[in-house]
């Protein structure tokens, strides 16, 4: 039985949203099947931290992803997208360390076992705070494919990965200088390190020669490394300091001699050309050293404080030891000028302290191997392809220039290095020179060790973790069960799409190419995607240190989640652009995003109407019109449908997210309920023609249910709920439903451009009304005049439409100088003809009808021709003249017409025409539209109102700018308070504009 499904007057998006995202995850809609007949299509998803919660930039990532694989499902494609988090090493441990601080306990007190076990503790009650709030976004994920970078699978990934590069020389422990964090006291790579200006300053100090022949003047920003000066150095060719190669130097305070060496690192332009040289502590000074066999002097500790070799420095933190080295210097006067000085210090991304180059031993990755295929692929094939393109450059540049990348951090929580150490070969302790032994396992670590050292070895495993960015870059096939050659690998594998932020192309997209490629041999996406950031209202970057966040659930909860993706998605102008939100954090409150609820709220109200007069029957069950039975509206809505679904899939398979979603918000908010309708509402009532009925609820019903399918990528929750409601099939789910297929054949771009003329005909005569504070329920006269034929004969097909939507009373549709227009066959339009309910004079065929046979009458025309001449030579022209008038009914020229005549529908060839003398005026194009005044309007009384809310306006105006010419106002009102009355002053002077345009529209006063 067919039931009017009862829709409630208003969008609830929470309900909505709960109750779709919990069936999507119960039904298991997203689980996919290797096995599946479609082409296979995968995303992975840009891990997010197991500690992170929602905000924007995900927000903005999310909903990008989420449109791209919807629309791949509903075309049919097997589509996998496989959720899960990273681990994020340093980011728990902070976590848990200030945790036990505040116990009073430290974590090497708990123990490494006891930390790790209230980590895992952590990670259940809090880890999951991020996806379940992805879940509130309505991702269409596959759940039951979720990962976590330190589970068991993906640890054995790890492990394998590790020990492949070890056997085939491509990870190597050694003693190198690192980006050393004091804060989390681990080694951070070069992409942890974050530079920042800092205004300091530049110490000189004199450095004695040891002949005590004089001194050398070096310049310093960080003067406590100086305790471990190993030499002082100059360039070879510096004609100041060529002499003193080869000579020795005294180091103040610490009184070592050390040598002068001339090395092309130095920069002659720095200082006073003459350097110190600090091998241990600095990533130039630690060249130098390796090429002139210098000492490598290490004078700090892994906690910032200095170590023993800085004599009686020791335990001091590095920033306190600087200070009384200082003063040291300058009792002794060594220290000769302190200048202020604008440098470059390096900041630890994680701990957001300045980072330390510190000599240590650790494990390392010989990248060049790795990037060197990467590169070929990139140069042969161009893999991955980049959108933006101008992403492959900076991409290509970087892993040109790339050095090899230090892996080993200082970490408990994470992947510990598979690496067991032979502790008794070296007393009981972890050395530089104690031997190791990579296995995948304990127990193969240890047969190996006994047969290397003899059954009493004692192994101990390397207590260091891998980078998280190791387990990452395995992240698109370790989640599909690599090592293991598994079904998902070999059908989902490589992955289609990858979507993530330009600031990670280096820590993960250049990674996940070099392993995938390395340990597959494929590359492990076709596309990388590069979006832009979202700024905040006054379109800065948003970030913790500024405090200028927006917090995504705040939104979703005041608007949707519908209202929030749209809007992101929306506001996207082209591939890799930042875009930027509206928002008031006083009140939490966004523009931009409820201009998407209202925008929900339409589409709502709009779908209620339809199925309301649907009367309970399904789009199944009304089937498809025939299209001989199609009227002028239906034939310009079928039109407009399929070049939206044309138009949305060329978008979106070319990344074109923004033009996309505005394309179909105009298609829908403007074409569909603006429009059309409105123009099918007289055929919907009960005394309506049973046959145009029926066409307008087929049509309503096929445009309505393919615009809920072509918005459902953006748009998940309502889409699905309205469908739902549509079809009355409760089993199914619109997201596994195909994507509207376009009919090229239903496509009329001439007949769009016609139907336009109507439209914005009858959008003039609305702003006529308006400006004539015509009351909505008057119908009144108006009269239309164009010198085009061709306009004339789609105005009076369309007059039906603009009667009803414009209420007008008398419709008079006047041709002007259309003598030389009537015989021009190439002026006929081409708009198909009303249906028979609504008779309108003959017209030219429509595009879509049988084109008559014109040319079968060429044959017969020399006859006419000849019959014309002998009619007029017994005749005269003047009889001929009077004849034809009496044919057509008309008066002759010469009689002037004491009052304008109605033309229903019928043409005129008449040029003379009377117009009244009061009347409001618009232009359509070359349509002249006008409204008698007279009977409609009291001139005299809209003038007078006009005028005083002008003048009420004006006295605004004046207040206001006095206001902000008021400098104590200006400078002392917070800055909220001056740009509200900027704000105002604007407003009303737009007002003013209108009122004044509106004026100036009216005609003059009889």
């Amino acid at each position: 039985p067919m039931t009017i499904p009862n829709l409630a007057t208003q969008y609830d998006a929470a309900t909505t949203e709960a109750k779709w995202q919990e069936f999507w995850e119960s039904d298991q809609t997203f689980q996919v099947d290797p096995n599946h007949p479609g082409q296979p299509y995968c995303v992975v998803i840009p891990p997010p931290n197991v500690t992170g919660s929602l905000h924007m930039g995900h927000a903005f990532e999310m909903a990008l992803i989420d449109t791209l694989v919807r629309y791949q499902r509903m075309q049919g494609r097997n589509t996998l997208w496989l959720p899960g988090t990273d681990h994020a090493s340093i980011a728990v441990q902070t976590i848990l360390e200030k945790q036990l601080k505040a116990e009073g306990k430290t974590r090497k007190e708990l123990g490494r076992e006891q930390f790790l076990a209230r980590a895992w503790q952590w990670k259940a009650e809090s880890g999951g705070t991020i996806v379940n709030q992805l879940r509130r976004l309505g991702v269409s994920v596959d759940w039951s494919r979720e990962r976590f970078t330190m589970d068991a699978g993906l640890s054995q990934a790890v492990i394998t990965a590790f020990c492949q590069l070890h056997k085939e020389g491509l990870i190597y422990r050694g003693n190198y200088l690192v980006n050393w964090c004091p804060a989390s006291q681990s080694a951070v790579s070069d992409l942890e390190v974050e530079n920042k200006e800092t205004a300091g300053n530049l110490w000189h100090f004199r450095y004695p020669l040891s002949s005590g022949a004089g001194y050398l003047e070096v310049a310093t920003t960080r003067p406590e490394t100086m305790l471990g000066d190993t030499a002082v150095a100059v360039h070879p060719e510096d004609d100041r300091y060529k002499s003193f190669i080869g000579q020795m130097i005294k180091l103040p305070i610490v009184g070592r001699d050390i040598p002068i060496i001339g090395d092309e690192l130095v920069d002659r332009t720095f200082g006073t050309g003459c350097v110190k040289v600090t091998p241990a502590h600095d990533f130039n000074d630690f060249e130098m050293g390796k090429r002139h066999n210098l000492p490598f002097i290490n004078i700090m500790n892994r906690d910032g404080t200095l170590n023993e070799n800085a004599g009686e420095y020791q335990g001091q933190d590095r920033f306190v030891a600087r200070r009384n080295v200082l003063q040291r210097l300058e009792a002794e006067g060594v220290l000769v000028l302190t200048e202020e000085y604008k440098h470059t210090v390096p900041y630890s991304d994680r701990g957001k302290v300045p980072v330390e180059p510190l000599l240590s031993t650790q494990w390392f990755v010989n990248i060049r191997p790795l990037a060197d295929k990467t590169l070929e692929l990139l140069d042969q094939d161009t893999s991955p392809a980049f959108v933006p393109q101008r992403w492959t450059k900076v991409y290509r540049d970087w892993l040109v220039n790339l050095k090899d990348w230090c892996i080993s951090r200082q970490l408990w929580w994470g992947h510990q290095i598979p690496a067991w150490y032979a502790v008794s070969e070296t007393e009981g302790e972890i050395t530089d020179q104690t031997p190791y032994i990579v296995a995948a396992t304990v127990e193969e670590a240890r047969a190996e060790a006994i047969a290397k050292f003899g059954q009493q070895v004692q192994l101990e495993q390397d207590p260091d973790v891998l980078d998280t960015w190791f387990s990452s870059g395995l992240w698109p096939f370790s989640t599909m069960g690599w090592p293991e050659q598994t079904q998902d690998l070999a059908t989902y594998y490589p992955t289609t799409t990858l979507v993530t932020g330009f600031d990670i192309i280096f820590f993960w997209v250049a990674r996940m190419t070099m392993m995938g490629t390395y340990f597959t041999g494929k590359m492990p996406f076709d596309t990388v995607y590069i979006h832009g950031l979202v700024r905040d209202e006054n379109n800065k970057k948003m970030s913790k240190s500024a405090n200028n966040g927006i917090d995504p659930l705040i939104l979703i909860k005041k608007y949707g989640t519908d209202a929030l993706r749209f809007t992101l998605i929306k506001e996207v102008a082209g591939a890799g652009q930042d875009i930027r939100i509206e928002y008031n954090r006083k009140t939490d409150e966004s523009v931009s995003v409820e201009a998407s609820r209202n925008f929900t709220n339409k589409i709502w109200n709009a779908s209620r109407f339809v199925m309301i007069s649907l009367e309970g029957q399904t789009p199944a069950q009304l089937g498809m019109p025939e299209v001989d039975e199609l009227e002028l509206s239906d034939r310009w809505i079928l039109s407009r449908y399929h070049q939206a679904i044309q138009q949305t899939s060329q978008q979106l398979n070319n990344y074109g997210f923004g033009d996309a979603a505005k394309g179909l918000y105009e298609f829908i908010w403007g074409d569909f309920c603006d429009w059309y309708i409105e123009l099918v509402k007289s055929r919907l009532q009960p005394e309506a023609e049973p046959t145009s009925k029926k066409v307008a609820q087929q049509v309503l019903a096929q445009v309505l249910e393919g615009m809920l399918k072509l918005l459902h990528p953006f748009m998940p929750h309502i889409t699905e709920e309205l469908w739902h409601n549509l079809v009355q099939l409760e089993e199914k789910s619109l997201s596994l439903e195909p994507y509207p297929a376009v009919a090229q054949g239903l496509i009329n771009p001439d007949l769009e451009d016609q139907f336009d003329l109507l439209i914005n005909t009858i959008r003039t005569i609305r702003n006529l009304r308006a400006d004539g504070d015509v009351k909505p329920g008057i119908c009144v006269p108006v009269i239309l005049r164009s010198e085009s034929i061709k306009e004339c004969q789609i105005l009076r097909q369309g007059q039906v439409y603009i009667q009803d939507l414009a209420k007008v009373s008398t419709l008079e549709i006047n041709e002007v100088n259309n003598i030389t227009e009537v015989n021009n066959p190439d002026l006929a339009p081409t708009l198909p003809s009303l249906s028979s309910t609504n008779p309108q004079p003959p017209t030219s065929p429509s595009p879509l009808d049988p084109q008559p046979k014109y040319w079968l009458l060429l044959p017969a025309l020399p006859l006419f021709f000849i019959l014309l001449v002998a009619i007029i030579s017994l005749l005269g022209l003047g009889a001929i003249y009077q004849l034809l008038l009496k044919i057509m009914d008309r008066e002759p020229l010469t009689q002037v017409q004491s009052t304008p005549k109605v033309l229903d529908s019928r043409p005129t060839d008449s040029p003379i025409i009377h117009l009244p003398q009061q009347s409001l005026t618009g232009v359509v194009g070359t349509v002249q539209v006008m409204i008698p005044l007279d009977g409609v309007v009291d001139l005299v009384a809209l003038q007078s109102k006009l005028e005083k809310n002008l003048s009420k306006t004006k006295s605004e105006i004046d207040a206001l700018t006095r206001r902000l010419s008021n400098s104590g106002f200006v400078d002392k009102a917070k800055p909220e308070v001056v740009q509200a009355t900027r704000s105002a002053l604007e407003e009303a002077e737009k007002q003013a504009a209108i009122l004044s345009e509106r004026l100036s529209s009216l005609p003059p006063l009889s």
